[in-house]
C-alpha cells in the first residue's frame, strides 16, 4: 500500500468528503482547501474491508461475548438462587430481598462515570478484564455470606465492579468498527446477556439437583459461576487486542485500512485527549437529555426481565426446579430477536423505526401476560414471555448504538455512554421495587407499570427521530444541497451538531 496516501489524507480533512460507488469500490474524494478541485486520495477495496472485519470479528466478538455472558450471569444469578431458597436460608424478612436487589444499582450508577475515565487512561482492553476479575471475586464471595448484611455488602461491591463494563465495551467497539457496523456487533456481544439467562437457568437446574455435601444448591451456583468468571478474565486479558495499531494478527495494510475507516465513519480522532469540561459539553444538546430519558424508560422493561423472569415464569405453576428450565426458551428467543433487529437496523441504516417496533413487541408481551388468567391460559402466558424478551435487549442495544453513532468526538462519546448505560441499568431500582411480595405471584401492578414505561420509551424515540429528520432537512436547505450522515467524514465533526456539516444518523 502506498504510504503517500496517508500524508495526503492528513492534509485533506478540513472540508467536505464525498463518496461514489464505482465497480464495487468506494472512492473517497476530499477537498484540499486551496483548490476548488477534489483529489481522489484513496480507493477502499471492499473485499479487503470485509476480510478485515472478519479478522476483527473472530478475534474480538467471542471474547466480549464471553465477558458479558459472565457479567450478566454474576449480576442476575441471585434470581436463580431465590428459586432455591436463598432468601429463607439467609433469613430475609419482608422486603429485604427487594432491598438487596436494589442496593446493587446505587454504586452501579455512581461509579460508572469516574471508572470510565480509566479506559482513556489505561485502555479498554486492559481495564475490562480487570473489572471482570473483580466481579468474579464478588460472585465467589456471595457463596460465603451468612446473613442479609453480608449479602448487602457483597452486592454493593459487585455493583461497583460491573458499573463500567457495558460503557467500556461500547466505547471499545467504536474504535474498531464503522457506525453502520456497530449495532450488529454490539448485538452479538449483548446476546450473551440473553444466553446467560438460558445458561444460568440450565446451570441452576443441574446444580440444584446436587443433594450431597454441606453446601446449599445456591452456594454451589455462586462458586461455579464465580470461578469460571475469574478464569475467563485471565484469558480475555491475554487475547483482547489493545488497538488496531497493536493488533499483531493484522498486517500493516489492515492497520492502515482500519484507521482510515474509523477516521471516516466513527470518530473525529482516535487519540484525542479527554478533559472533564469537554466531556460534559455533550449534555448541552437537548437531544442528549431525551436520549437519557429514553434509556431510563427502556431500562424498566429490560431490568424487569433480567431480574424477575424466573418469578414471572414460575407464576404459571411450575416447580422451583422446572421454573429455571422454562426460562431457557424465552431467553434464547430474545437473543435471536436481538440479532434480527440489530442486523435489520444496520442493513436499513435506521435506528428509530426499528427501535419502536422492538419496544412495542415487549410492551405487548407485558400487557398480554398481565391481562389474562395465566393459570388457565398457560400457552398464551408462556408465549407472552417470548414477546417480553423479544424486544427488551434489542431496544437497549439500538439506543446505545444510536447515540454512539451521533457523537463523533471519542471523549464525549465515552462520557455520555458512561452515564446513559448505567441510567438504564439503574432503573433496576424501579423494577426491583414494583415487584412487591404482596402482589405475588402475578405482579399485575408491576406488569402495568413496566408496560407504561415502554409506552413512554416509544414516545421519546418518535420525538427524537422526528427532530433529526427536521434538523437534517433544515441544514440541507441552508447549505443548498442534500446530505446524509454518510456524506460527511466523522473526522471533521469533533464539534458535533455545532458544525453545519453535521447530519444526524436516525
Amino acid at each position: 500500500m502506498d504510504r503517500s496516501v496517508s500524508s495526503v489524507l492528513e492534509k485533506s480533512i478540513a472540508l467536505d468528503e464525498k463518496s461514489d460507488k464505482i465497480n464495487g469500490d468506494q472512492r473517497v474524494s476530499v477537498d484540499l482547501g486551496e483548490s476548488e478541485e477534489a483529489a481522489e486520495v484513496y480507493v477502499i477495496d471492499h473485499k479487503a474491508e470485509r476480510k478485515l472485519c472478519r479478522k476483527l470479528d473472530i478475534r474480538i466478538l467471542p471474547l466480549l461475548a464471553l465477558l458479558y455472558l459472565f457479567n450478566a450471569l454474576d449480576k442476575s444469578n441471585v434470581s436463580n438462587a431465590k428459586t432455591n431458597g436463598i432468601d429463607k436460608d439467609l433469613g430475609f424478612k419482608g422486603d429485604e430481598y427487594n432491598i438487596m436487589i436494589s442496593i446493587f444499582y446505587i454504586p452501579f450508577v455512581l461509579c460508572a462515570f469516574p471508572f470510565s475515565y480509566l479506559y482513556k487512561r489505561f485502555g479498554a482492553a486492559r481495564m475490562l478484564p480487570l473489572f471482570m476479575l473483580s466481579f468474579g471475586v464478588m460472585s465467589l464471595c456471595q457463596a460465603a455470606v451468612k446473613n442479609f448484611a453480608g449479602m448487602m455488602t457483597v452486592r454493593w461491591f459487585l455493583g461497583m465492579a460491573e458499573s463500567a463494563v457495558l460503557p467500556g465495551v461500547v466505547y471499545y467497539l467504536t474504535t474498531f468498527y464503522r457506525r453502520t457496523e456497530l449495532a450488529r456487533r454490539l448485538a452479538i456481544f449483548y446476546a450473551a446477556a440473553n444466553i446467560s439467562s438460558a445458561f444460568g437457568g440450565l446451570l441452576a437446574y443441574g446444580v440444584f439437583h446436587i443433594k450431597s455435601g454441606k453446601l446449599k444448591g445456591w452456594q454451589y451456583l455462586f462458586l461455579i459461576e464465580g470461578s469460571s468468571t475469574f478464569l475467563s478474565a485471565a484469558l480475555i486479558f491475554l487475547l483482547l487486542p489493545v488497538s488496531v495499531e497493536k493488533a499483531h494478527f493484522l498486517t500493516d495494510e489492515d492497520k492502515f485500512l482500519a484507521r482510515m475507516r474509523i477516521d471516516n465513519d466513527s470518530s473525529s480522532a482516535i487519540t484525542e485527549k479527554l478533559t472533564f469540561k469537554q466531556s460534559l459539553s455533550v449534555f448541552n444538546n437537548p437531544i442528549a437529555i431525551l436520549w437519557l430519558l429514553e434509556e431510563m424508560a427502556l431500562g424498566v422493561p429490560l431490568n424487569s426481565i433480567n431480574n424477575w423472569l424466573p418469578q414471572i415464569v414460575g407464576a404459571m405453576g411450575f416447580s422451583s426446579v422446572n421454573t429455571n428450565l422454562m426460562t431457557v426458551a424465552p431467553a434464547i428467543s430474545g437473543a435471536v430477536w436481538l440479532l434480527v433487529f440489530a442486523f435489520v437496523s444496520d442493513y436499513l441504516e435506521n435506528r428509530g423505526i426499528i427501535l419502536i417496533i422492538a419496544i412495542s413487541t415487549t410492551m405487548v408481551g407485558f400487557i398480554v401476560y398481565g391481562s389474562i388468567d395465566i393459570l388457565n391460559h398457560i400457552g398464551i402466558s408462556y408465549f407472552a414471555c417470548f414477546l417480553m424478551t423479544a424486544g427488551a435487549a434489542a431496544s437497549s442495544v439500538l439506543t446505545s448504538t444510536w447515540y454512539n453513532n451521533n457523537i463523533p468526538n471519542e471523549g464525549r462519546r465515552a462520557a455520555f455512554t458512561s452515564v446513559g448505560v448505567p441510567l438504564a441499568n439503574a432503573m433496576g431500582l424501579v423494577s426491583s421495587n414494583i415487584f412487591r411480595p404482596k402482589d405475588a405471584p402475578k405482579y399485575v401492578l408491576a406488569l402495568g407499570i413496566t408496560a407504561g414505561f415502554g409506552g413512554l420509551g416509544i414516545l421519546l424515540v418518535a420525538s427524537i427521530n422526528l427532530y433529526m429528520l427536521y434538523d437534517n432537512n433544515r441544514r440541507n436547505k441552508i447549505q443548498g444541497r442534500k446530505k446524509t450522515f454518510a456524506d460527511v467524514s466523522t473526522k471533521e465533526l469533533g464539534e458535533g451538531p455545532v458544525n453545519p456539516n453535521f447530519r444526524w444518523f436516525y
